[in-house]
């Protein structure tokens, strides 16, 4: 029987949203004889299903060899126990839609300084009378726009040159795919590692639901305190094998000044071939899990970014 570990340790919690908790001499199965303090913390915030939290503070860490105890099951964050692991929700008779786009009208600013879309007409009905028959007519629309328009896709190709493009990413990373909303306290820039650690992730959209996209449309919405993912929480993503990432915010990553224009958490979820979604809305009408998420761009060779019709399907 091979060993078996537990550490011992004594824990201090600070959330995001206010408040702390204080354990001494805490207990957790681990899965090796050496654990460091980021990592411990984690599965400690796991374990404990704790919510919104900011900060954990290890100290008095011992290793003990002893047989595991076992663990309580892992339930969905919201404490129920997760739908996900069953079929997907009932039929038409038993769901709702949850639209989770932005709505794309001509001259609309998504990215302050990036060009609006151009709506018009390539045929209109007036034109199109004199190719039919009497009492048939038709209307043909025209749009110019940039690919980061509105709420879109990031496939690997729009960060790196021989990353897959729209079309060669597989529709089970964007297609009815179980979600997980991760709902971040008012005010939170960073979200980081500790904060995705209550969830279960794998194989799942994942959506960071932030309440930044009240500011869409407004010189708010680019505002350096926007809220982004950390490298630190996208690798844990990765790690987690989240499927699909979501951010209802101006980006996913910090534009800040600050951030000196690197973007550690397009980098690394995109390296691992993990889609992204920007500028999402509506993410208050979901529940925490549950419910089946699609974000599918047309299939074009050659972009690797391009707007989504994104939405979720809910159980009624």
């Amino acid at each position: 029987m091979s060993s078996q570990w537990r550490a011992q340790f004594d824990a201090e919690v600070t959330f995001a949203n206010g408040g702390g908790l204080r354990t001494d001499g805490f207990r957790l199965d681990i899965p090796g004889r050496e654990i460091g303090d980021d990592e411990l913390a984690a599965l400690f915030v796991r374990h404990l299903g704790l919510l919104m939290v900011a900060e954990v503070r290890i100290s008095d860490k011992t290793i003990i060899e002893e047989p595991h105890k076992g663990g309580r099951g892992l339930t969905g964050p919201d404490g129920a126990a997760d739908p996900d692991s069953a079929a997907g929700p009932g039929g038409a008779d038993g769901r709702r839609l949850v639209e989770l786009s932005h709505v794309v009208t001509d001259g609309m600013t998504t990215l302050p300084g990036w060009p609006a879309p151009r709506i018009s007409e390539w045929l209109t009905r007036d034109a199109s009378r004199a190719n039919y028959a009497p009492g048939t007519e038709f209307q043909v629309g025209r749009i110019d726009m940039i690919a980061n328009t509105g709420t879109y896709l990031d496939t690997p190709a729009h960060r790196y040159a021989e990353g897959a493009d729209l079309a060669g990413t597989p529709l089970d990373r964007l297609a009815d795919l179980p979600g997980t909303v991760v709902r971040v306290p008012a005010g939170t820039r960073a979200i980081d590692r500790l904060m995705l650690a209550p969830y279960d992730v794998a194989g799942r959209a994942v959506l960071l639901h932030t309440g930044w996209d009240a500011h869409f449309g407004t010189d708010r919405y680019s505002a350096p305190e926007a809220p982004h993912l950390t490298g630190e929480g996208a690798r844990a993503l990765v790690e987690a094998g989240a499927a699909l990432v979501g951010i209802d915010s101006i980006n996913i990553d910090d534009m800040s000044p600050a951030a000196a224009g690197e973007r550690p958490a397009h980098s690394t979820l995109l390296a691992a071939g993990v889609p992204i979604v920007e500028h999402l809305t509506g993410l208050d009408a979901l529940p925490p899990s549950g419910f089946r998420f699609t974000a599918a761009p047309p299939l074009v060779a050659g972009m690797g970014t391009f707007p989504v019709r994104a939405f979720a399907v809910v159980p009624a």
